[in-house]
């Protein structure tokens, strides 16, 4: 057999998920369970998420070859899931560890929790959401203006969400737009609201951190993220409950064209005005909607209501 040529072959049969004596759902390869690329332990999807479950192993099922594995835009919701698995067990570990008698081993734990929210946090000050363009000059002709704006159109977009966000997640926060009008340069937000919001990241569980994070670096906005997130999360059914649905602005169904819409708002509005650059633009688009896909799947699960 020539080098590499047992990883064009698939060397499994049948796709199959099982649950283990705590419940959780393992996919196997025939008698092999699929593991975490880092741990190398098998990876386990908690007892409320089958439906992720299902769909990593129709990943599998689809691939044709060994070698597919490794390109993880053929196997997003396995590469999802093995990181969600990855800061669980690192959790859990920092839970169950003595800080005094192992501070290393604790500090370690904390790395990727900590690092995700770094990153996250930093996305606030050039929020896609809250970039808005330059208001049209008031001397432009009429006949060749596009009405709406797209200052317009972005403030009629992301106003609901800002609501939503502000009112029953993270009640009192002050978020404003990243950009003055006529302005280049980011206007950061108040600290105070990335302080709130950096404590209410740390909160999340392992599934929901990783989903949320997903999110923001498909959309560059943590604002559109956990607007998603918050819709689709098990943990936030009181939220969804305490807000309503259907009646004041905000509350409406947020779903993965909604998400991908409120992130995309300038690329659909130059295209409309310009036109669309072919295997460039739809591209973009259907990729973006397969990322809010994955958040949905790993952050939702049975037990929401």
């Amino acid at each position: 057999m020539k080098p590499g040529s047992a990883m064009k072959k698939r060397f499994w049969k049948d796709v199959a998920v099982r649950t283990n004596s705590d419940g959780l759902y393992t996919i196997y390869l025939d008698a092999r369970p699929v593991r975490n690329p880092q741990t190398k332990v098998p990876l386990s999807i908690p007892p409320s998420k089958p439906h992720l479950a299902t769909a990593i192993a129709l990943e599998w099922d689809l691939l044709t070859s060994a070698q597919q594995a490794l390109r993880a835009h053929l196997i997003p919701l396995t590469s999802i899931a093995s990181r969600a698995h990855d800061l669980a067990l690192q959790d859990a570990s920092s839970a169950s560890s003595a800080p005094a008698s192992e501070p290393t081993a604790v500090h370690q734990s904390r790395t990727i929790r900590d690092d995700i929210i770094t990153t996250l946090i930093a996305y606030l000050d050039t929020d896609t959401l809250l970039c808005w363009a330059s208001p049209p000059p008031k001397d432009t002709d009429p006949t060749t203006t596009v009405v709406p704006s797209l200052r317009e159109l972005q403030a009629r977009v992301a106003e609901p969400i800002i609501s939503y966000l502000t009112t029953g997640v993270w009640p009192g926060v002050q978020l404003n737009p990243s950009l003055d009008e006529g302005s280049i340069f980011p206007t950061q937000q108040p600290q105070e609201t990335k302080d709130i919001i950096r404590g209410w990241m740390a909160g999340l569980d392992a599934w929901e951190l990783v989903g949320l994070e997903r999110a923001v670096l498909a959309g560059k906005s943590l604002c559109v993220g956990a607007r998603l997130l918050c819709e689709w999360g098990e943990s936030f059914a009181d939220v969804r409950q305490a807000i309503g649905s259907g009646g004041s602005p905000g509350t409406q169904r947020f779903g993965i064209e909604e998400a991908a819409q409120a992130c995309s708002l300038e690329v659909m509005w130059q295209t409309r005005k310009w036109g669309e650059v072919e295997d460039t633009h739809d591209v973009d688009k259907e990729d973006l909607r397969s990322q809010f896909g994955s958040v949905v799947l790993v952050a939702s699960g049975t037990s929401q209501t």
